[in-house]
């Protein structure tokens, strides 16, 4: 017999040998060896962005001054290229090539009403503008009729001689139609931080130079102001409809009647019907007024009133848009939910950015800085959310709870797993179906929601996510997570952390990410924070077109990482 009839010989004896010593629990071991590789290799999918992105976020200068550390910028705008100073807005009948405007606060407005301009299937489209009101009434406002409000009022306070409007009124389109008033009728605004102590409204109001107040009956201490505070010329209440049978044009007793008092629907109704449906013109427009917020620290110190220009407003909003990538930028199918206070830059930012984009936007009041997220999404499904830290912070600790069996702490590793080593957000399968009815409750349609937006503000008493938190939540909710840092004299964020960027870290509180292209950030020596060639700590500081009067420190201590993304020290 061959060497070759002995090999044939002995294999045929070792397969026989192998089957006689089959049993049921090599057919349990055989199959899930199958099933593992079956689900490994139909589940793999190539990461959401390439690795290498994630390395090196942004760029220092190549020269950096004594004391101070080398300037970074963001990849998206790089050292040698101006940062993103707006809109890029084009006049009807300019070339497609030619540079456009850098825009305003119109812009936002005339964009929202013209529809989608780039060729596509979503031309022309338009997003709405819809007010929650508890859990069923929804109500859509018509973009036509928002124009007249803006129109009407923006009228009625130029002619009763307005200068300084301060709009004192939770998230709602009063708000934001009162807002476009003054950006379409030279008006300066003044959005005051809602339900604040009497006080401090007076306060806000003298140091702003308010001549006229916009706001609701039942917040504002109209008593005490008329007589502590002399300079207010108009008052307009914004009435429910239930009270709509009142007089509300008294004026208290003792302040005379140097206050002019009117009501918002009676402005409206008793113009002509045919009053106010055109904007103004864009020809010979004047230069747009200023918008000033007042920027709230921790319990005890007073806030900051801030003065921001169209400017900064028009790049804070376009380095917004620039973050998004093209793929999933805001449009049309989009439904926008600020749950937190539109007072806040960096959520006024992100709400002006949707109109812009053509998205419809959702208000409510109990979107004012809203603790629960499942209160504030009642009777609609959000796509994209901007939620503070400390809503976040709530949602984690309720959904983690749901969490305790063997099975679900299993299924949140596989779908945490997805995220920070294949770099890919989880997709439905047959095993989530059970992972999903442990999500939180965010909207009427689980599985809509895409995209949430929040932001570390400076010097307040926000709590601070880390980057596991972080994680969690993108799988506990099945959208992507934006954190950012905000400042008080930075329109919109200094910085924020990439679109596909699910790292995660041994950390107390998450890196803010890299420069927005409308920022640059550096570190200046403070205290035992020192820079050097090799290290960048110190103080930031945040300049760029967004930035109110260009150049602001944040008087608070961070450095740039190996990864060159901004965290605190």
């Amino acid at each position: 017999m061959g060497a070759f009839d002995n090999l044939l010989l002995s294999l045929d004896e070792g397969i026989t040998d192998f089957f006689a010593q089959w049993n049921i629990y090599s057919t349990i071991i055989v199959t899930a060896f199958i099933g593992f590789l079956t689900y490994q290799i139909s589940t793999r999918k190539d990461p959401d962005t390439h690795p290498m992105l994630l390395v090196r976020q942004s760029q220092g200068s190549p020269v950096r001054q004594p004391g101070q550390s080398p300037v970074y910028r963001g990849q998206s705008a790089p050292h040698g290229m101006p940062l993103q100073t707006g809109l890029n807005v084009k006049d009807p009948g300019a070339s497609r090539w030619a540079r456009g405007r850098d825009g305003d606060l119109r812009d936002i407005w005339r964009q929202a009403v013209a529809g989608v301009q780039e060729d596509g299937p979503s031309k022309g489209a338009k997003g709405k503008i819809l007010s929650v009101f508890g859990t069923e009434h929804v109500t859509e406002h018509s973009l036509d009729d928002i124009t007249r409000q803006i129109n009407l009022i923006g009228g009625h306070i130029k002619e009763q001689g307005g200068s300084r409007v301060a709009i004192y009124i939770p998230n709602s389109v009063e708000l934001l139609a009162a807002l476009f008033a003054c950006a379409f009728y030279n008006l300066t605004a003044v959005i005051l931080p809602f339900e604040q102590p009497e006080e401090d409204v007076i306060s806000m109001l003298r140091r702003s130079g308010a001549d006229t107040v916009i706001t609701a009956p039942g917040s504002f201490p109209f008593d005490l102001v008329a007589k502590h505070y002399p300079n207010l010329r108009q008052l307009i209440w914004i009435v429910d409809e239930g009270s709509r049978h009142m007089d509300w044009n008294e004026v208290p007793e003792g302040t005379g009647s140097s206050v002019n008092v009117s009501t918002w629907h009676e402005i409206i109704g008793d113009s002509p019907a045919a009053a106010g449906h055109e904007l103004p013109p864009l020809e010979g427009q004047q230069e747009p007024s200023d918008v000033i917020l007042f920027w709230q620290f921790k319990s005890g110190i007073p806030s900051e009133m801030v003065t921001f220009t169209a400017g900064n407003f028009a790049s804070a909003i376009a380095s917004q848009l620039f973050a998004i990538p093209t793929s999933q930028k805001m449009g049309p199918s989009d439904l926008f939910l600020p749950a937190d206070s539109l007072a806040n830059s960096y959520t006024l930012v992100l709400t002006l950015a949707a109109l812009f984009s053509n998205a419809s936007v959702a208000l409510n009041s109990v979107g004012t800085q809203a603790y629960d997220l499942a209160a504030a999404t009642r009777g609609i499904s959000p796509t994209i959310l901007v939620a503070t830290p400390a809503a976040l912070v709530m949602t984690h600790q309720e959904t983690a709870s749901n969490f305790s069996s063997l099975i679900a702490r299993n299924l949140h590793w596989l779908q945490t797993r997805h995220l920070t080593q294949y770099g890919v957000m989880p997709t439905a399968s047959f095993l989530s179906s059970y992972y999903d009815s442990l999500r939180p409750s965010i909207g009427t349609k689980p599985g809509k929601l895409r995209l949430i937006l929040t932001a570390e503000c400076v010097g307040s008493d926000t709590p601070r996510l880390s980057s596991q938190m972080l994680s969690d939540l993108r799988a506990y909710t099945g959208a992507r997570i934006i954190y950012a840092l905000s400042a008080a004299k930075v329109a919109g964020a200094v910085a924020q952390t990439l679109f596909y960027d699910y790292r995660v870290f041994e950390d107390k509180c998450s890196h803010f990410g890299p420069p927005l292209s409308s920022t640059e950030v550096f570190f200046k020596d403070m205290g035992e924070y020192k820079t050097t060639d090799s290290v960048s700590k110190g103080e930031i500081f945040v300049r760029g077109p967004s930035v109110s009067g260009g150049e602001a420190a944040l008087g608070v201590a961070g450095y740039m990482r190996d990864d060159n993304t901004l965290a605190y020290a």
